[in-house]
């Protein structure tokens, strides 16, 4: 819902304000006008129902609503105008059209400038028909009922092209904010979606390597296969636990941890793995870190058949390099393209390349560059 049609929204809200500070003034106006013109009080109604149609049209443009009474309040205050020019001697009796006409002209969805034109001609038309009734006071009718009338609409009708368009900056700004509200939804949408991939897809292609390999060893070693077994429990177990955390807004990564399971898990899939540490990186970037080599392990177990594994883990960040990559078959790493907008977010840069048959990751934070 965009903010033109939302009553809650800045433009509606602005309008609102017009409203409070600007009715009760043209309502006292109105009041001021029919108490000083009118002759009697029939005369006093008709020059009141002018006032009326426009405080509805005024009321209305507030709402948004204002091309549902737009025809009907012409009409009326257009009428009132005629028979304060006519029969009233009124030349204040164009009010009701001065707040009808100016209000309805620029909401037009075409031909506004023609259709300011004609408002200003017609009210200078309506006006020339005292001239016609009463020729003996010419030149003073001609001020009262055509110049000031005409005059003061074509300068309320200018006046508000400028303000429709500051309605519709405004307008442009909401539909702005709520757009960009809706695509940081969206991004935290992609955020836990990845999060959440981390967590399942790393798990369940550990469970799968744990359970082919108790199954190979069932009867050769079944004490070792009960292990493997028990430690398949424990991972589900942290498993739930983390996408409960994750759920909740709580999970935490430990790189201490996630470099020792890494290892762990690629010398049980026969790798040899090095790991090489030279410092400590800042703890602010043990989750981009952690997430990386966490989702670097689980593509090493699924796309490689790596003999050797070498994880850098330094004061500017993380570098794993290990052999066995298809060189004829790049594979699509979806999981780190995720997680480089996160890391480019913490103020490093992570880049996934591939040389023949190696494969290298490599998170670098700071001024640091790539090993």
């Amino acid at each position: 819902m965009t903010s033109e049609h939302n009553p809650n929204g800045s433009k509606a809200t602005l309008r609102r304000l017009n409203l409070y500070r600007l009715l009760p003034l043209v309502a006292a106006s109105g009041v001021l006008h029919v108490a000083l013109d009118a002759r009697n009080w029939w005369h006093a109604v008709v020059l009141g129902a002018g006032v009326v149609a426009g405080l509805v049209a005024f009321v209305r443009w507030v709402d948004g609503r204002l091309m549902t009474v737009a025809v009907p309040c012409l009409v009326v205050a257009s009428g009132v105008w005629l028979f304060g020019a006519t029969v009233g001697d009124s030349s204040g009796s164009f009010i009701g059209l001065l707040i009808v006409g100016p209000l309805v002209v620029p909401d037009l969805r075409r031909h506004q400038l023609a259709a300011a034109a004609g408002l200003v001609v017609f009210v200078a038309a309506v006006g020339s028909t005292k001239l016609w009734i009463a020729p003996e006071e010419f030149r003073g009718d001609l001020i009262r009922f055509v110049l000031v009338p005409a005059a003061i609409t074509a300068v309320v009708v200018g006046l508000r092209f400028p303000n429709r368009n500051f309605y519709d900056v405004v307008r442009d700004l909401e539909e702005t904010r709520e757009r960009e509200a809706e695509l940081a939804v969206m991004r935290e949408r992609v955020r836990f979606a990845g999060d959440l991939h981390d967590i399942q897809g790393h798990t369940l292609h550990v469970v799968k390597l744990k359970v082919a390999l108790a199954q190979k060893i069932l009867r050769s070693d079944a004490a070792q296969a009960e292990q493997e077994l028990r430690e398949i429990h424990a991972l589900v177990v942290d498993t739930i636990g983390q996408t409960k955390a994750l759920a909740y807004g709580q999970r935490r990564l430990n790189l201490q941890a996630e470099l020792e399971n890494a290892k762990n898990l690629l010398e049980a899939a026969g790798a040899e793995v090095a790991v090489e540490r030279d410092g400590e990186p800042d703890p602010g970037w043990s989750d981009p870190l952690s997430q990386v080599l966490r989702e670097t392990t689980t593509n090493i177990l699924r796309h490689a058949q790596a003999r050797e594994v070498k994880i850098q883990l330094g004061t500017t960040g993380l570098v794993i390099t290990n052999d066995g990559a298809d060189g004829d078959r790049v594979p699509e790493l979806r999981g780190l393209a995720g997680l480089r907008e996160r890391v480019v977010d913490a103020g490093g840069t992570l880049v996934a390349e591939q040389h023949g048959d190696r494969f290298r990751t490599a998170v670098v934070f700071g001024d640091g560059s790539s090993r």
